[in-house]
């Protein structure tokens, strides 16, 4: 059932496009949480499929009372998605394609279509707000190396990928929403997002906690912890609730990062160290061996394995090694100095409380989300 009329006296409406996914489950939380708002979760699930400690906790206590509701909604269809969001003053579109699969069709229809179809509906619904979930990797163009990009970084010439192209096509239509019929609109560019119900470290476990590093070793990353994403889009409406900061920032793009770039392999392996993982042992591939395989497995992939619809082995593509063999480090000063932005949970907290989530689970059950 949606708010009843008193509570949403008390509170305003929001909508959480792809509402079930990860970071997203972390965004309806915290806005539960606040107290400010009810919150509409649209997914394409038939119903909201929760977890037990899901339906025992804060979720599902909002289901029940009416500050939550599910409605499943396929962002491809402008008539779903125009029910969904009547009366609804801000959405958070964080709805996207599955970056793993690199089917262009897929993700332009869900990234660019969709969207295209969530900026049609908040306008013809009278929408305030719409913030949406972007990626840093749309300023990557899979060749050279990132230090320290700010916003006036262009997009590339060429992308690495379908995810990250059709993202960037997705952020251009948001930012020219922004005006129009009185929507304000900004954009959000996480790092890389981890944290509990993350498939890092599920990732990291499958290999036995053995350590294989690609390439020199010596590459850097901004990884940026899911409460501070979290945090990052409630600065953003926030910031474009008063007139002169919706001047200021309506229609911009925004990195969003822990602001403490380290090197990647240093990373995993402190997240290793934290799951109990103490061995030292650490595996290097010189990327003169590794590009022959990747090679064949690119090849197979698109001559053999997809006409019998099998899924392209994602850890060894070429696409997937450029992202973990060169810098990408991100500059936040706009988003610090413009949204009022700070990282509320530090790197270390960060790597803490994810382990423990997962210390909580045998490795069989590393599937589990939050």
């Amino acid at each position: 059932m949606d708010p009843s009329p008193a509570s949403q006296e008390a509170r305003r409406l929001c909508a959480v496009t792809g509402g079930r996914g990860f970071m997203a489950r972390h965004l309806v939380a915290a806005l539960l949480r606040s107290g400010d708002w009810c919150v509409r979760i649209t997914d394409l699930g038939p119903d909201v499929a929760m977890e037990p400690a899901e339906n025992d906790g804060l979720l599902g206590a909002a289901l029940r009372d009416g500050r939550a509701a599910y409605i499943s909604v396929d962002v491809c269809q402008l008539a779903q998605l125009t029910e969904a969001l009547e009366g609804v003053e801000t959405v958070f579109h964080t709805a996207a394609a599955n970056q793993i699969n690199n089917n262009f069709q897929l993700h332009y229809k869900v990234n660019v279509e969709g969207t295209k179809n969530v900026i049609e509906a908040c306008n013809t619904c009278k929408v305030k707000t719409l913030i949406y979930t972007s990626s840093s990797g749309v300023v990557f163009d899979g060749v050279h190396g990132l230090f320290d990009a700010d916003e006036s970084t262009p997009y590339p010439d060429k992308f690495p990928d379908a995810y990250t192209q059709t993202k960037a096509e997705a952020e251009k239509l948001v930012m020219r929403a922004n005006g129009i019929d009185e929507l304000l609109t900004c954009c959000i560019r996480p790092g890389s997002i981890f944290g509990p119900g993350d498939t890092l470290v599920p990732t990291l476990v499958s290999y036995g906690g053995i350590m294989i590093i690609i390439g020199d070793g010596k590459n850097c990353d901004d990884f940026v912890y899911v409460e501070n994403v979290v945090h990052a889009h409630i600065c953003v409406e926030k910031t474009l609730s008063t007139e002169d900061n919706a001047k200021r920032s309506g229609g911009k793009a925004y990195f969003i990062t822990n602001m403490e770039p380290v090197n990647m392999w240093d990373f995993l392996y402190m997240v290793l160290e934290e799951l109990g993982y103490k061995s030292h042992f650490r595996l290097r591939i010189p990327l003169c061996l590794l590009k022959p395989i990747t090679f064949l497995v690119d090849w197979s992939y698109n001559n053999i394995l997809s006409h019998y619809g099998m899924r392209q082995p994602h850890m060894l593509t070429s696409t997937r090694i450029k992202y973990v063999t060169l810098n990408r480090t991100f500059n936040c000063n706009n988003a610090v100095e413009q949204l009022g932005y700070k990282p509320i949970v530090s790197l270390k907290e960060g790597v803490n409380m994810t382990t423990e989530f997962y210390k909580c689970f045998r490795a069989r059950d590393m599937h589990i989300s939050i």
